[in-house]
């Protein structure tokens, strides 16, 4: 029984086949569980950037080519470690999934955004709010199963090979904010003023998303294993 067990659980934690879109589907968030992405994290309506309890990350990504991203991070000061520096940075777009495994992020221009606090590098109590476009070329990615936490684990490698933190599955659908240009740059009224409906709906009823909470896919999967391996064990016991 034990060996079948392990056999079961190489099997589940065993990267997937190729690359694709739909393996890349969901919201993933860091192990501090407090950054996503989504209406919780950016209000583009009030042109918003929502601070998380802790610091984290958060990426989203659509079966259909487009993602979101949600950083909060703080790094040490190196000349007064009692002035660290803090960024939260939002940015959405699409992304595309290259023939060798690359992931390239394209970010919409318009709707980036980053707020950077230097306490002392900027006047007291000064924060800069700017609008963010970085494109983003991560050099591949792995979909697997942790072994320690038991659940979905996004493994992403940085442009020069060296591996993010991990990323856990949160949400599948994507938790995210909707996918077109959040601030349209045309002068068409309509358009904007459909758009910012359609926005401030999506903010009303963050609560009420079809996204998902993903929990723990190890200890399911093991008991229809199990029951199948059952099921062999029992008919071949019948043709004995």
């Amino acid at each position: 029984m034990l060996s079948i067990l392990f056999t079961s659980l190489l099997l589940l934690q065993s990267v997937f086949g190729e690359p694709n879109m739909e393996e890349l589907e969901g919201t993933w968030v860091s192990k501090s569980n407090t950054v996503f992405t989504g209406p919780g994290f950016y209000d583009p309506v009030d042109e918003l950037l929502i601070e998380p309890a802790l610091p984290g990350i958060s990426y989203s990504f659509t079966k259909d080519g487009y993602f979101e991203e949600a950083l909060y991070r703080i790094k040490s000061n190196p000349k007064n470690h009692s002035c660290p520096i803090a960024s939260i940075t939002y940015q959405h777009g699409k992304y595309e999934i290259l023939s060798n495994g690359s992931v390239v992020l394209k970010p919409f221009a318009v709707d980036g955004r980053q707020l950077l606090s230097d306490p002392c590098g900027y006047k007291e109590d000064e924060a800069k709010y700017v609008r963010y476009v970085q494109s983003t070329w991560f050099e591949k990615y792995q979909v697997s199963i942790s072994d320690y936490h038991g659940r979905y684990m996004l493994q992403i490698y940085q442009f020069d090979g060296s591996p993010m933190q991990p990323l856990y599955l949160a949400y599948k659908p994507p938790l995210m904010l909707p996918t077109e240009p959040l601030n349209p740059t045309d002068k068409s009224k309509a358009t904007s003023t459909s758009l910012r409906k359609r926005v401030r709906r999506s903010l009303e009823n963050q609560y009420r998303t079809n996204a998902v909470r993903q929990e723990n896919p190890v200890f399911e999967k093991l008991y229809w294993v199990g029951v199948v391996l059952l099921g062999a064990g029992s008919a071949a016991m019948l043709l004995r």
